[in-house]
C-alpha cells in the first residue's frame, strides 16, 4: 500500500477507475500519512479531513453510477495556503488575516474539483509569500523531508514538502520570484512556472484583490512531468473576463525525441555564480544530450545585458510587492527613495525606488521588459530549450534572521541571500515558461533541480522535455525515511 503514496496523480486516478482502490480508501491512506508523518515536517497546515472523506464517498458513489469521468476523479490533493477554498482560512501567513475564511473557491480549485479532485487541506507558506523558506507566525516552520533542518523552499514550500514525503497526490503553487521552481529544486519534485497570463489567478489573493498582478503566475507541482501536463491541460485558460472573446491554444511540444532538441546550457553566471556541483549537473546533462544526438551549446545566449535585465526584474517585482503597503509605509519609503542618489543602481536602491515608483517609472521598466521579450523570442527561434539553475545551492539550513543579514555560502564565498532572485527573475520578467525537473541528489544527499526554459507559450515543450529527461536521469525519488 505504501507505494500508493508516491504514484503520480494520473496513476492514482487510473487505480480508482479500475477498482484497484476506492477514493475513500486512498483519502484515508493519505490522511493517515499526514497524521503520522507531518508532525515533524509541518507541511499540511490547514486540514479539511471530514469534508475530504465526504467528497471521497461521493466520488465512489458517482463512479459506481457511471459518472466518474474526470481526469482526477477521486484523487486526494492539497493546495498552497494562498488559494481560497470555501470555509478555510486564507492568510498568506499574516496574523491579521488568521480569521479570514474564504467564501468561495479559487478559480483553479474549481477546475480541479470539476475534474474530480478532492481537497484534504492546504500547505504552508512564508509571510506574504516572500521568502525562499516557508515559516510564519500562524503555522510555524516547514522542514524539508530530505533534511528537516533545511528549508523546503518558498513560497510553495509546504506544497513541495508534502509531495516529496508522499502526503498528497498533486499540488499547485504560485511564482513571482521562483516560488514554484525553488521548492521543486530543493525537494526533488517537478514544478512548472507557466507563461504569464495563461492560468487565471482569481481566488489566489487577499481580500479585495481581483486583478492579475504583473509577472506573478499560478502553476502545478507534482512527482512527474506527466502530472504537470495533466494539471496544465486543466487550468490553462483565458481569464474569466476575457473568455467571451479570447481562446488559448498552446502549441504542442516542439520535439518528440531528445535527439531532436536544440539545447543551450547556461550553467552559471558572473551575476550569480552557482555551486560547482549545480553547474556540473547542467553541463553533464548537456553532454548526455549531445551523446544522444541533440544540438547542444554551452555558450549560446540571448542578446541581453543581464545587469539591466535583472534591474528591470527587480523594478517589476517590487512594484508588485509595494502595491500592498500602508500609507505610512509608503511615505517612509518615499522619503528614503527621494533622498537616495538617482545614479545609485545598487539592488537596494533599485528596490526602494521601485516600491514607490510612479506610473511613468513603471512604464519605463515595462518598456525595457518588452525589449527583453523580443530578445528572448529571437533566441528561441534558434534554440528549443535553455537549461539553467534555479538557485545557487541545494536546500540550505533554516535561517530566520533579518533578510539583510542572511547569506549563503557558494563555493566557499558568501553570497547575498536575495541574490538568488537572479536565476528566477531572468526567466520571470519576460514571461517565459519554465519547468524544474530533478536530476538526482548532490554528494551531500540533497536534491538538485534544473530549469528547462523555452519561448512564451511553449509550456508543453518544457514539460515534455522534462518528461523525456526522466528517461535519462531518472525522475522523482522519495526521500529516505518516508517510504513506509
Amino acid at each position: 500500500m505504501t507505494e500508493m503514496a508516491f504514484r503520480s496523480a494520473g496513476e492514482l486516478a487510473q487505480a480508482i477507475r479500475e477498482g484497484e482502490i476506492s477514493s475513500l480508501e486512498l483519502t484515508d491512506f493519505y490522511i493517515e500519512r499526514i497524521e503520522r508523518l507531518d508532525t515533524e515536517i509541518n507541511a499540511v497546515v490547514v486540514r479539511d479531513f471530514a469534508r475530504a472523506r465526504d467528497a471521497a464517498r461521493q466520488a465512489d458513489a458517482d463512479l459506481a453510477a457511471g459518472k466518474g469521468d474526470g481526469a482526477l476523479h477521486g484523487v486526494p490533493m492539497t493546495i498552497k495556503e494562498s488559494y481560497d477554498i470555501t470555509g478555510l482560512p486564507t492568510t498568506w501567513g499574516f496574523v491579521d488575516f488568521k480569521d479570514n475564511l474564504a467564501s468561495s473557491d479559487a478559480w483553479i480549485v474549481k477546475r480541479f474539483k470539476d475534474a474530480g479532485a478532492i481537497f484534504m487541506g492546504k500547505t504552508n507558506v512564508p509571510v506574504a509569500l516572500g521568502d525562499f523558506q516557508s515559516y510564519n507566525p500562524i503555522y510555524g516552520q516547514t522542514g524539508n523531508p530530505w533534511d528537516l533542518d533545511r528549508t523546503p523552499g518558498g513560497s510553495s514550500g509546504g506544497a513541495s514538502a508534502a509531495l516529496a514525503a508522499g502526503l498528497t497526490g498533486l499540488e499547485t503553487g504560485s511564482d513571482i520570484g521562483g516560488s514554484i521552481r525553488n521548492p521543486a529544486h530543493f525537494c526533488g519534485v517537478y514544478g512548472h512556472k507557466p507563461t504569464w497570463g495563461i492560468v487565471p489567478p482569481q481566488g489566489h489573493a487577499l481580500p479585495g484583490a481581483v486583478a492579475s498582478p504583473d509577472i506573478a503566475v499560478c502553476g502545478p507541482l507534482a512527482r512527474s512531468a506527466e502530472d504537470l501536463k495533466l494539471a496544465i491541460d486543466l487550468i490553462a485558460a483565458p481569464e474569466p473576463l476575457n473568455a467571451r472573446g479570447w481562446t488559448l491554444s498552446l502549441p504542442p511540444p516542439r520535439k518528440k525525441r531528445l535527439s531532436d532538441f536544440r539545447v543551450a546550457i547556461w550553467a552559471t553566471d558572473e551575476h550569480c555564480p552557482v555551486d560547482e556541483e549545480v553547474a556540473e549537473r547542467a553541463l553533464n546533462l548537456g553532454a548526455r544530450l549531445r551523446e544522444l544526438g541533440a544540438t547542444v551549446s554551452e555558450t549560446a545566449r540571448p542578446d541581453i545585458d543581464f545587469t539591466t535585465a535583472h534591474r528591470t526584474y527587480l523594478e517589476l517585482l517590487h512594484g508588485v510587492m509595494g502595491a500592498s503597503m500602508s500609507a505610512d509605509q509608503r511615505a517612509g519609503l518615499k522619503a528614503v527613495a527621494e533622498a537616495s542618489d538617482p545614479n545609485d543602481l545598487s539592488n537596494d536602491a533599485v528596490v526602494v525606488r521601485a516600491m514607490v515608483a510612479s506610473h511613468a517609472q513603471w512604464l519605463s521598466a515595462n518598456n525595457r521588459r518588452e525589449k527583453l521579450r523580443y530578445a528572448w523570442a529571437r533566441f528561441f527561434e534558434e534554440w528549443d530549450i535553455l537549461i539553467c539553475p534555479q538557485t545557487a545551492t541545494p536546500a540550505f539550513l533554516h535561517d530566520h534572521g533579518p533578510f539583510p543579514e542572511r547569506t549563503l555560502e557558494v563555493n566557499g564565498e558568501e553570497q547575498g541571500y536575495m541574490d538568488q532572485l537572479f536565476w528566477a527573475g531572468a526567466i520571470t520578467a519576460p514571461y517565459l515558461p519554465s519547468t524544474v525537473f530533478p536530476t538526482g541528489p548532490s554528494e551531500a544527499g540533497l536534491p538538485i533541480g534544473l530549469q528547462a526554459v523555452s519561448g512564451e507559450y511553449e509550456d508543453q515543450t518544457t514539460i515534455e522535455f522534462a518528461r523525456l529527461v526522466a528517461d535519462v536521469l531518472g525522475g522523482f525519488v522519495a526521500p529516505p525515511g518516508y517510504a513506509s
